[in-house]
């Protein structure tokens, strides 16, 4: 049973949703600040243990009382039984990387093509705790799970990367989508993990999935300025949404090699890759993108596994060239400042609808 009215995008003062990072940046205090500002702040729970997911919540109900969210990565029930030639492509990537492993010193890991985060216990944890907004990301969640959350009090949203993604979502029950445009840094939110994103940008995305379902929209992808926020508001989202430019900010866990390389311009510019994960992702183009990119096979999360303690050495190491620097097209906007200052700036004047 609810215990409340269930949160909507026009509770928000400012139209800001903060990107949920995995893998370090997002933060309860990153997403206290971005709730604090008037904003939606988001945690990651993408590679989160539960037990640490669940003292992430309780923190940041601890800096702020307004509204928040978890996101969740949606699990591919045909991954766990990969086919002949898919497991023969993760071995032979396996070969390409050893010579990176030697490098670094680390060693690479078996794989587990059936490891689904803790998906079952991550979803009884934000149901029990009455997360405000539970996102979904990789995948639409079976309809049963959004009616569950639904029923627990808790608003739904999921990340939609081409219209077809959008009509099954907003049909399944979703209560916002997310829609990604190929600008966004970080994973693609694609629901297939062999699917090759489009590359429609966000402004005729977002139009063409606004004509299509009759839910509210979150565009997000590249948006680096007022004048890029203003544009997406204007053109029918109800809120924007941004990673790349809270990367930069105290509040945030991006580490310091990662901040170095954003701050240092000497990258240029972005791409995308399944080098790191298997799924396609927006980076900065460092040298293990540039090596890697055209072996890496669409096998998550087998990729991911394999290149994980590569990327942790590397970052040990304070090695920017073989860590995953997620960025969106945008990314030389990224500055040094309080994630609030970022958000009031990013809709100044505006309020959400």
């Amino acid at each position: 049973m609810s215990t409340g009215a269930r949160f909507r995008l026009s509770d928000l003062r400012l139209p800001v949703v903060g990107a949920p990072m995995a893998g370090g940046p997002s933060t309860p205090a990153l997403a206290a600040a971005v709730t604090g500002a008037g904003g939606l702040g988001f945690l990651a729970a993408g590679y989160r243990p539960v037990d640490r997911l669940a003292a992430d919540v309780e923190e940041v109900r601890g800096r702020t009382d307004g509204p928040f969210g978890v996101n969740l990565f949606v699990p591919d029930p045909a991954a766990g039984h990969p086919g002949a030639d898919l497991r023969r492509a993760v071995e032979d990537y396996r070969r390409a990387l050893a010579p990176e492993a030697e490098r670094l010193g680390a060693e690479l890991p078996a794989v587990d093509p059936a490891d689904d985060d803790a998906w079952a216990e991550k979803l009884e944890l934000v149901e029990r705790l009455r997360v405000p907004v539970v996102s979904f990301t990789f995948g639409l969640p079976p309809q049963e799970v959004l009616s569950r959350l639904a029923a627990a009090g808790c608003t739904t949203a999921v990340t939609v990367a081409s219209v077809p993604e959008a009509v099954d979502s907003a049909r399944a029950g979703a209560d916002l989508l997310v829609v990604q445009g190929p600008e966004a840094g970080g994973h693609r939110g694609t629901h297939r993990v062999d699917a090759v994103p489009g590359e429609e940008p966000l402004p005729a995305l977002l139009g063409a999935v606004r004509a299509a379902v009759d839910v509210p929209l979150v565009a997000a992808g590249g948006i680096a300025s007022a004048r890029d926020a203003a544009a997406l508001l204007d053109a029918g989202a109800a809120a924007v949404q941004v990673g790349t430019l809270l990367l930069r900010t105290p509040e945030a866990g991006t580490s310091a090699p990662y901040r170095e390389a954003l701050a240092s311009g000497r990258y240029s510019g972005t791409a995308v890759t399944r080098a790191f994960s298997g799924r396609c992702a927006r980076g900065l183009r460092n040298g293990f993108l540039e090596r890697y990119t055209h072996m890496a096979p669409a096998a998550y999360p087998q990729v991911n596994q394999l290149t994980k303690p590569l990327r942790a050495a590397a970052a040990r190491a304070g090695d920017p060239e073989a860590i995953a620097l997620w960025a969106g097209t945008g990314s030389a906007a990224a500055r040094e400042a309080p994630a609030a200052e970022v958000v009031r700036e990013l809709v100044a004047g505006r309020s959400a609808r």
